[in-house]
């Protein structure tokens, strides 16, 4: 297999003197294209910094970031935003939809953006959508969605073209049971693809859906540990039955 994602030592360091914080200290994460690792801890561990570093949308203090081998600390931010519009989908806990377009174009947008004609951009997005259960939503704007369509938008908008590096920072929290489920089947789905997965969740039936579970306090990795066997290793085992 092929790591799309490393930190290498990373630590982040937030203040100076006495308010001093260090959001991460010193982790090292490797996933491979076609695994899908939970990151689960307390409350302030550091699981959404962790996301936001590996997705370049905010430097590590030391250590090194690589995405598909490329170290982040080399790219530009130019070249940044094309690697996220391109290559990493990002769910955020407050899903970050533009209020002025509609969904659709909410979940087109990094297309668009990216040189895609608007026909086939729409025909993409709304295949997105359809997996998650909204494409009947596309027409609406973020306010007249439920908190749980919206999450599902968002959704979309990471999986949407040929992304190849997915992070989901709660990515089921405004869901019901039934709902979550399905976003972890549909993002176990993508890395069978070859899409490499992180997930930051607190839920550790929806964590079981991984390959691999990292555990974080206080801005440490304190372990990891191979998920206990869930829904879709239990389905495997009666197929091979």
């Amino acid at each position: 297999m092929t790591t799309a994602l490393e930190l290498r030592q990373v630590s982040k360091v937030y203040g100076s003197g006495p308010s001093e914080v260090h959001a991460l200290s010193e982790v090292d994460l490797a996933v491979e294209r076609g695994e899908l690792v939970a990151v689960m801890g307390p409350s302030g561990s550091g699981k959404s910094t962790l996301l936001t570093i590996a997705g370049g949308l905010e430097d590590a203090s030391s250590g090194e970031v690589l995405v598909e081998g490329h170290d982040l600390a080399t790219v530009s931010r130019s070249g940044r935003a094309m690697m996220r519009r391109r290559s990493i989908g990002y769910v955020f806990q407050d899903f970050n939809l533009l209020p002025g377009l509609t969904a659709v174009e909410n979940v087109t947008l990094p297309l668009e953006l990216d040189g895609a004609r608007a026909r086939a951009a729409q025909a993409s997005g709304l295949k997105a959508m359809a997996e998650l259960d909204v494409a009947g939503r596309a027409d609406r704007y973020p306010d007249e969605l439920s908190g749980g369509e919206r999450q599902r938008v968002a959704i979309a908008r990471a999986i949407v073209g040929e992304r190849r590096l997915l992070l989901a920072d709660e990515p089921t929290g405004a869901l019901d049971s039934v709902n979550g489920e399905g976003v972890m089947r549909l993002l176990r789905a993508a890395t069978h693809r070859g899409v490499a997965g992180v997930v930051v969740t607190h839920e550790a039936q929806l964590a079981s859906w991984a390959d691999r579970v990292v555990f974080l306090r206080d801005g440490r990795v304190v372990d990891q540990t191979a998920a206990a066997p869930g829904p879709e290793s239990l389905l495997a085992a009666g197929d091979r039955q």
